[in-house]
């Protein structure tokens, strides 16, 4: 989960920060010194430099796309076998507090919060009133009376603004809902990427991590600092994300980079190890005109909520799971010849009838050719039936591939 949006970084590569064998699709990305509204800078602006990396505007914070000692593809592949720390303050975190603020929370989501235990997370959905998605997001249901929530940079005002409004509606009612925005000035964010992560965060914290299990989030110290530690991420990999005081996420990253096969990433690792992994970016895969079940994201429509019918756009995504729909959003794999970007034509391969479009894209370092995802007709769907891709005028064969890409390697309870 992340507001990677859309532009092509292999032309950014080229044109502006001369990065090589990178080639993800990343939105709102420019160079700094030619944005309009000055950026903001996150806690770990300073290690960033310090470190080499390439610093961009992204969502309207400066962040590193990659770092000087090595490539993106490089970057990838040392998170899939090690461990790589991405520095995610640009995401917004929102503490929720207040008697009424599960019943708040399930008015505008399709979570079952209240049959969540104390500590555990979802990944869950706003939806509009016509069942599309506002954003994807991830809720920690703390307690009864308090919530964690992430989500997403690019959408950062527009969940304030939703939430603000719906959250006043409740306290008109007399509810108890009372919502405080962290500033990136506030709380830094990062995620620890990668099958080593647990070992090294491991050596900093008074966590027992073997009993954080995935989507599970408690408080406790990592490297002398109070922090909270979820065992989530956006890779596919083991990992957490690590919410820490403003002033002590450079102290935090510093004694994490002193393990052991531990090193930071930047933005262009991050899209294709999410891509390999299957993970929608909001603004390319999901948006307001898409319902989870067109995105293949039925599961997030938890059975309780789907038996009250009391979430956002219900009867018609409740019609939809049992009627079906008209499109679907599907892996595509491409073993050889560029890759299919966002907005690339895909048609039937019998009739060149065009039956979608590809959402997202990239070469995948871990597999070689090419993977991206897309929404296709429901008739076309099934894993295994071949496609074309209009890549630059021509028609190339593609062929609709399971997700994920790759295995994913989730910490979960057996």
């Amino acid at each position: 989960m992340c507001s990677l949006q859309s532009v092509n970084i292999a032309r950014l590569a080229k044109n502006v920060l001369n990065v090589k064998q990178s080639s993800v699709a990343l939105c709102s990305l420019r160079p700094y010194s030619e944005s309009g509204k000055q950026p903001s800078k996150t806690p770990l602006y300073d290690l960033h430099i310090k470190y080499g990396g390439k610093v961009v505007d992204f969502a309207g914070f400066l962040l590193p796309v990659q770092y000087s000692d090595q490539s993106v593809s490089a970057s990838h592949l040392f998170t899939r076998k090690s461990a790589s720390i991405f520095d995610v303050s640009h995401m917004l975190q929102t503490n929720v507090k207040g008697k009424d603020c599960i019943a708040w929370f399930e008015s505008i989501c399709p979570v079952d919060l209240k049959g969540m235990p104390d500590g555990s997370s979802s990944l869950t959905v706003f939806l509009n009133a016509k069942g599309g998605i506002i954003d994807d997001l991830i809720v920690t249901k703390v307690n009864n009376e308090t919530l964690y929530i992430v989500s997403n940079a690019g959408r950062l005002e527009v969940d304030k603004e939703h939430m603000k409004e719906t959250s006043e509606l409740f306290r008109k009612k007399g509810k108890d809902v009372n919502i405080e925005f962290w500033d990136v000035n506030q709380r830094g964010l990062i995620a620890v990427q990668g099958p080593k992560a647990a070992t090294a965060v491991q050596s900093l914290t008074d966590i027992k991590l073997n009993d954080l299990y995935f989507m599970n989030s408690r408080v406790g110290s990592v490297a002398g600092v109070p922090c909270r530690v979820t065992r989530c991420g956006y890779t596919g990999e083991d990992g957490v994300e690590i919410s820490i005081p403003a002033d002590k996420t450079d102290t935090v990253t510093e004694a994490l980079l002193q393990c052991n096969d531990v090193k930071l990433a930047g933005l262009g690792a991050r899209d294709s190890l999410r891509l390999e992994a299957g993970l929608c970016l909001y603004g390319n895969d999901i948006d307001e005109s898409v319902t989870p079940v067109e995105a293949n994201l039925t599961w997030l429509i938890s059975k309780p909520r789907r038996v009250d019918a009391n979430f956002p756009g219900a009867e018609i995504i409740l019609r939809q799971i049992k009627q079906g729909v008209t499109k679907r959003r599907v892996g595509i794999r491409m073993e050889t010849g560029a890759p299919a970007r966002k907005d690339a034509v895909l048609k039937d391969k019998k009739t060149s009838e065009v039956v979608g479009k590809v959402t997202s894209g990239c070469p995948s370092p871990s597999l070689g050719g090419n993977v991206a995802m897309g929404y296709v007709s429901e008739a076309l769907k099934k894993a295994g039936t071949e496609l074309l891709v209009n890549i630059r005028g021509k028609d190339v064969p593609c062929v609709v591939g399971k997700m994920p890409f790759v295995p994913s390697h989730y910490y979960i309870k057996k």
